[in-house]
């Protein structure tokens, strides 16, 4: 396993930790495709728990996007480095 997980502030983030993501890197959304920037993009800003630590020691959170007018569902997960996330309390929600 890789190193433990921190949050920008340095605080252990484990699985089922609450994260809000802060940043995403511009290397990272520049790296997909044009259709999937804006729903990963607002991704910035909420809430997440984190499903799942890799064996690099990245923490994984995901989300889904529905349109049921189109039948269509789409989901991303991403990877988060320790200065795009902070770790919440849940009184912070």
């Amino acid at each position: 396993m890789g190193t433990v997980p921190k949050d920008r502030n340095g605080r252990t983030v484990t699985v089922g930790s609450r994260v809000r993501i802060v940043e995403l890197s511009p290397m990272f959304l520049e790296s997909l495709p044009q259709s999937e920037v804006d729903d990963v993009r607002s991704m910035i800003g909420e809430v997440f728990e984190i499903y799942e630590i890799d064996e690099y020691g990245s923490p994984w959170v995901g989300k889904g996007w529905s349109n049921p007018d189109e039948g269509d569902y789409r989901g991303h997960s991403v990877a988060l480095d320790a200065p795009e996330m902070e770790l919440i309390d849940d009184e912070a929600i």
